[in-house]
């Protein structure tokens, strides 16, 4: 089949367009970013590469043709304002699903995010419903796949990010006492589960994906230490303190790995519902120690880091 994947120099694109060429299909990438969107390109030099912008016009609508799936992949995580968000999340999509109109035979996999049931209030997960819902108004049939926080490959922010800064600095600052319960998600295992939404119609439905096993936000912490061999120091420290030292990197850096927002929303006591997504769609779960272990050691991809 023809698949077009929006976002793909991004988290999901990276981790899913090597296993839709290794699934024989004929794969088109659009990216904005250009530094991320050549990293792809050099590791897959078989795959139709796009540099573009969803918002605008452009050229980019013309590799929509004769596509039989589109994974809607491309998503603002970070930033700080609220700007970004609504262009990319939002305008973005509404360009992208007004140029799919018409097509006949095209299926959408939508990758949407657990925020859209979570307590947050926040920039990203106000977008990412509004973007869902778009996606729900359009009439073209779609799955809406829901991942709760994710890692693997080429994560350029969350634990990818978090590892790098752990492996530079001898004391690592945890938010309060880091007991926020996550369920983090294997990129490797979700990227399996859209290549089957990509093979199988499951339009018409929502499936929330999250992590099979829960751990509290600091035990996490510890175990990417333990399976990258770093030995810095875990400090806890009060909530407010890291808020501040967040906004002062916020002053130095237009576009920082964690924000705020992010600290607002990893504090909020979230649980989500776990489905038997491997019944579902057919996907064997990596357990999560051999996932972090396949992120951070893996001789092909671990060292390659994404610009943000």
């Amino acid at each position: 089949m023809k698949v077009v994947v929006t976002g793909a120099a991004g988290l999901v694109g990276q981790n899913l367009v090597p296993r839709l060429v290794v699934g024989g299909h004929d794969v088109v990438a659009i990216d904005k970013h250009a530094a991320n969107l050549r990293i792809l390109a050099g590791l897959h030099p078989g795959v139709a590469v796009v540099a573009a912008d969803l918002a605008e016009p452009g050229p980019w609508q013309a590799a929509l043709e004769g596509a039989d799936v589109v994974v809607i992949a491309h998503a603002q995580i970070g930033g700080l304002s609220e700007t970004p968000f609504r262009r990319n999340n939002i305008e973005a999509t509404e360009r992208l699903l007004a140029a799919l109109r018409g097509r006949a035979g095209v299926r959408l996999v939508h990758i949407s995010s657990s925020v859209v049931n979570s307590a947050a209030v926040d920039w990203y997960t106000e977008s990412k419903k509004a973007q869902e819902q778009l996606v729900r108004d359009s009439g073209l049939p779609a799955v809406i796949l829901r991942p709760t926080l994710m890692f693997g490959w080429f994560d350029r922010k969350h634990l990818g990010w978090l590892a790098r800064f752990m492996r530079r600095t001898p004391v690592f600052p945890v938010p309060g006492d880091g007991r926020y319960l996550r369920q983090p998600l294997y990129e490797g295992d979700f990227c399996e589960i859209v290549r089957a939404c990509v093979e199988r119609d499951f339009s018409g439905a929502a499936y929330n994906i999250s992590g099979l096993e829960r751990i509290d936000y600091i035990d996490l912490i510890r175990l990417i230490r333990a399976v990258t061999g770093a030995r810095t120091a875990i400090l806890p420290i009060p909530v407010p303190l890291f808020a501040l030292l967040l906004r002062l990197y916020a002053l130095l850096d237009r576009d920082p790995p964690f924000t705020v927002k992010q600290l607002e929303a990893l504090v909020t006591p979230d649980v989500f519902e776990v489905i038997d997504w491997p019944g579902l769609f057919g996907v064997s779960p990596t357990p999560l120690r051999a996932a972090l272990e396949e992120t951070f050691t893996d001789p092909r991809y671990a060292a390659i880091a994404l610009e943000f």
